[in-house]
C-alpha cells in the first residue's frame, strides 16, 4: 500500500541533526548541576516530587531515579521565576484537559509558577494567536497551536526559533534530558529554512477505520467476493473503499436488526468542512507531488513554491488547487456522502458527526477518521465495544486516490505543537518554555499518552505500558511504530498564511455540496481566491525570504503548459475507478510488526 518513503527533505535534515547534537551538548555542559539536582532541592520539594510520581506518573518511560532528578531540575531552574503567572491557550481536546487540569498543578507545585491553561476551540486559539501577533500585544505567554501554521510561524518573524533558543538565550533553561530525537514529529515543525520552530505536545492521524467483526463474517466475504470479484477486506484504493460502501449500503443494509451504512463524513457549511479537507484530503487523492513530509513543489493545498517562495494554487500559475485531481477529489466526496452515508450526514458538522458515529452501531467504514476520538471510541459499554475492553473496529492506512502515486504523502497528521511568541519579556519567555518542556518531559509524557492517545515520543510507543494498551486501541500503536506513520503529515511550509488561506476552503467547498456550484467552479473560485491573497501577502511583505512571488497576468503560462509539464498539475485520468484492491488486515498488522509498510 505504502512502500519506502522515509527520505525527507534534505533541508529537514541538517536541523534534526543539529537539535540532537545541541542537547547532547547541553546534557554534557549541565552534567555536574543535573547529577545533583535532587540533593540540592529541600526535603519539602523532594517529597511532593515524590507524592506526584507516586500519585500521577508511576507510568513512565524512564526509571523512579530518573524521574526524580528530571523533576528537580524543573524545581531548581524554575527558582528565579517563582510566584510569576502564566497565560497558556490551547484547544480542548483530551491530551489538553489533561494538561490544564493536572499538568498546570503539578508545576506550581514543584516550581512556583502559578500557570493558567486556558482552552478554546480551535479556531478561536488561531485567532487570538493571530491577533496578537498582528497588533504586538501581549495577553498568552504561550499558544499549542497545529504545525498546520508553520509556514506562517517561519516567516512572520513573531515566533521563537527554537534551535537558536535553546543554545542562545534559553540554553540555561532547556532539559538537558528533552531528548529531541525521541519526537517522532520534529520535521513537521521544521520551517523551509531548516530551522525548528515548534516543539511538539501531541499528535495523531487520520485512518482509516472500519468495523473488524462484521468485515470478518463468512457470510458476508463470500457475498462480496460474488458481487465484486475480490475480497472483502482493507481498501488499498478508493475504488475499493467505494465498493464496501456500496456493499454495506446498498447490498448488506441490515445487520443484527439495524439498518448500516457503508460511509460516514459530513457537510456543513461550517469551518470544520475546510479541515476536512485542508488536513491532506487532495493528498489522498494524489493531487500534489512526491516529497515528504509534503509534497514538493506542489503540496496537498496545490500551492507550487520556487525554492522557497509560494507562486501559486492555480493550474495556470503551476498550481494544483483547481487541477482534475482535485475536482476528482472533491465529487468523490460529495457523491460518497449523498450515496453511502447516513441521512442528515451532509447537515452535520465535524463535532456532529463524531458524536453520531461514537453513540450508534451503524457505520461500516469511514475514510477520515480523526485518531483524536480514540479515547471515545474505546469507552466501556459502546455497541462496537467487546466486553473485555478491545475494540470490534480497527485502524489502518487510508486508502489513497487513482491519481496517486508511490512516494507521495498519503494522510494527515495532526500536530499540536508549544508555540513562543517573541513579544515578551526574557524572564516570561524562559518560565513559559519550562512549562512546555515539563509537559513533554519523559517523567509525564508516558501518562499523558495514556490518558489522551496522542504519542509524541518513539519511547513512550515502546513502552510496556503501552504495548499492555495496545489490544484495545484497535491498531493504533501498531500504525504509529511502522514505516507506515511517515506518509501521514501535517500542512507543511508551502502555504504562507493559514489562518487567512484556512478561512476559503469551508466557504467555498460548502458551495459544491449544496449544488450552487459544480466541484470544477468552487475549486477554480478558491484557486483564485487563494491566488488574490498570495499577491496580497505578497505586496505587505516586498522583503520576506520567502514571501510568495505572484507573476504578472501576462507571464502566467497557462493550464495547457503545465498540464504537459511532469509531476503536479497533473492531467485528467482515462479511468478514474481502476479495480479495487484490499488486503487482510491481519496480513497488513503483521507487516507493520516487523517493521514493513505491507
Amino acid at each position: 500500500m505504502v512502500k519506502t518513503m522515509i527520505s525527507k527533505r534534505t533541508t529537514r535534515i541538517p536541523v534534526i541533526i543539529s537539535a540532537i547534537a545541541l542537547t547532547t551538548a547541553s546534557v554534557v555542559s549541565n552534567t555536574m548541576a543535573w547529577a545533583s539536582s535532587s540533593d540540592k532541592v529541600s526535603p519539602e520539594k523532594r517529597a511532593i516530587i515524590e507524592q506526584w510520581i507516586d500519585k500521577e506518573f508511576s507510568d513512565s518511560s524512564i526509571t523512579r531515579p530518573e524521574q526524580i532528578e528530571e523533576l528537580s531540575w524543573f524545581a531548581r531552574t524554575a527558582e528565579p521565576y517563582r510566584g510569576m503567572q502564566l497565560n497558556i491557550l490551547s484547544e480542548p481536546i483530551t491530551t489538553h484537559r489533561y494538561e490544564s487540569q493536572v499538568l498546570a498543578k503539578a508545576f506550581e507545585e514543584i516550581t512556583g509558577i502559578k500557570v493558567n491553561h486556558e482552552l478554546l476551540p480551535e479556531g478561536e486559539v488561531v485567532q487570538k494567536l493571530w491577533i496578537q501577533f498582528i497588533s504586538d500585544q501581549h495577553r498568552y505567554d504561550a499558544f499549542i497551536n497545529d504545525s498546520d501554521n508553520i509556514g506562517t510561524h517561519s516567516r512572520s518573524g513573531k515566533v521563537l526559533a527554537l534551535d537558536d533558543y535553546m543554545k542562545g538565550e534559553g540554553r540555561d533553561v532547556t532539559l538537558p534530558t528533552l531528548d529531541i530525537s525521541d519526537f517522532i514529529g520534529m520535521s513537521f515543525v521544521t520551517g523551509l529554512d531548516g530551522k525548528v520552530y515548534q516543539l511538539p505536545d501531541q499528535q495523531f492521524a487520520n485512518l482509516y477505520w472500519f468495523r473488524y467483526d462484521w468485515f470478518q463474517r463468512p457470510d458476508l466475504k463470500k457475498r462480496f467476493r460474488e458481487i465484486y470479484g475480490y475480497e472483502l477486506g482493507v481498501p488499498v484504493n478508493w475504488s475499493a473503499y467505494e465498493d464496501i460502501a456500496d456493499f454495506f449500503t446498498n447490498h448488506v443494509k441490515k445487520l443484527d436488526g439495524h439498518r448500516v451504512y457503508g460511509h460516514m463524513d459530513y457537510g456543513k457549511r461550517h469551518p470544520s468542512l475546510g479541515w476536512r479537507f485542508t488536513d491532506a484530503w487532495f493528498s489522498m487523492a494524489g493531487m500534489g507531488d512526491r516529497g515528504f513530509p509534503n509534497g514538493r513543489p506542489v503540496d496537498e493545498w496545490g500551492i507550487r513554491i520556487d525554492g522557497c517562495n509560494p507562486v501559486g494554487s492555480s493550474v495556470a500559475r503551476g498550481g494544483a488547487t483547481n487541477s482534475p485531481a482535485s475536482v476528482y477529489a472533491l465529487d468523490k466526496y460529495i457523491s460518497w456522502l449523498k450515496k453511502y452515508a447516513p441521512p442528515g450526514a451532509i447537515s452535520m458538522n465535524q463535532d456532529e458527526a463524531v458524536a453520531y458515529h461514537t453513540n450508534g452501531n451503524d457505520i461500516a467504514q469511514q475514510i477520515f477518521w480523526y485518531a483524536v476520538y480514540t479515547a471515545d471510541m474505546t469507552k466501556p459499554g459502546l455497541a462496537f465495544v467487546n466486553e473485555d475492553g478491545t475494540p470490534k473496529w480497527r485502524v489502518a492506512p487510508s486508502p489513497h486516490g487513482a491519481y496517486w502515486s508511490e512516494g507521495m504523502k498519503l494522510g494527515y497528521q495532526d500536530v499540536g505543537a508549544w508555540t513562543i511568541p517573541k513579544n515578551m519579556t526574557i524572564s516570561r519567555q524562559k518560565a513559559a518554555w519550562l512549562y512546555a518542556q515539563f509537559t513533554v518531559a519523559k517523567t509525564v509524557s508516558l501518562r499523558k499518552t495514556l490518558v489522551g492517545l496522542t504519542p509524541i515520543r518513539e519511547s513512550d510507543l515502546k513502552s510496556p505500558a503501552m504495548q499492555r494498551l495496545a489490544p484495545k486501541l484497535g491498531g493504533l500503536v501498531e500504525f504509529y511504530l511502522s514505516p507506515a506513520r511517515k506518509a501521514w503529515t501535517p500542512t507543511g511550509p508551502n502555504v504562507p498564511d493559514y489562518p487567512k488561506l484556512a478561512n476559503y476552503w469551508w466557504q467555498t467547498i460548502a458551495e459544491a455540496v449544496t449544488g450552487e456550484a459544480s466541484p470544477k467552479q468552487a475549486l477554480d473560485h478558491l484557486a483564485e481566491k487563494q491566488d488574490r491573497a498570495l499577491a496580497v501577502i505578497q505586496r505587505k511583505s516586498e522583503l520576506l525570504k520567502c514571501g510568495p512571488r505572484i507573476s504578472k497576468a501576462s507571464e502566467v503560462k497557462g493550464e495547457q503548459y503545465w498540464l504537459q509539464q511532469p509531476g503536479a498539475p497533473k492531467p485528467r485520468l482515462s479511468n478514474e475507478k481502476p479495480k479495487g484492491i484490499t488486503v487482510p488486515y491481519d496480513k497488513l498488522l503483521q507487516a507493520w510488526k516487523e517493521g514493513r509498510m505491507m
